[in-house]
């Protein structure tokens, strides 16, 4: 018998629910590598899903806790969608998707696992990339960790923005 490990998921299925705004932390945090925050921006930042759908989930979240699109000024607003127009591009170059889903879940009824920080959501998709797993053990298959992708990923952001 064969076995797929995801200790990652044990981990945020029975872990306690963090204290204050993930989101924030991240933010206010120097340890860019530790938190998977790939590039800052001056209203808004791009860091990496934790719990990813696919291989380079990315996620856009504005620096200001706030929840909703409306809330957001202007300039926020602008900056997180190049951001998600720079994180398409880098993860074309890097990864090499077929495509892209970009979205983002406003309040808890619509899905959101942190209703109080707005976030858009970057996924890459290949074709061919949903499977069994997902619909019979509700597991996705992920080829490589985080910090891998990260450090992929990483060095391209910094490339890109000079």
């Amino acid at each position: 018998m064969e076995r797929l490990w995801t200790p990652w998921r044990f981990a945020y299925v029975t872990g306690e629910a963090p204290k204050g705004c993930i989101l924030c932390e991240k933010w206010s945090s120097d340890r860019d590598r530790d938190n998977l925050v790939l590039l800052r921006g001056e209203h808004a930042y791009i860091l990496m899903n934790l719990f990813p759908y696919n291989p380079g989930h990315l996620m856009v979240t504005p620096v200001a806790h706030l929840a909703t699109l409306p809330a957001l000024d202007s300039a926020a607003r602008a900056e997180m969608f190049e951001l998600a127009a720079l994180a398409t591009e880098v993860l074309g170059q890097v990864m090499a998707p077929n495509g892209f889903n970009l979205g983002m879940n406003l309040g808890r009824a619509a899905g959101a696992g942190i209703a109080d920080h707005l976030h858009l959501h970057v996924v890459p998709r290949w074709e061919g990339d949903t499977n069994f797993m997902p619909l019979l053990a509700n597991t996705r298959v992920l080829p490589e960790t985080l910090t891998q992708t990260y450090d992929k990923l990483r060095p391209a952001f910094e490339a890109a923005r000079r």
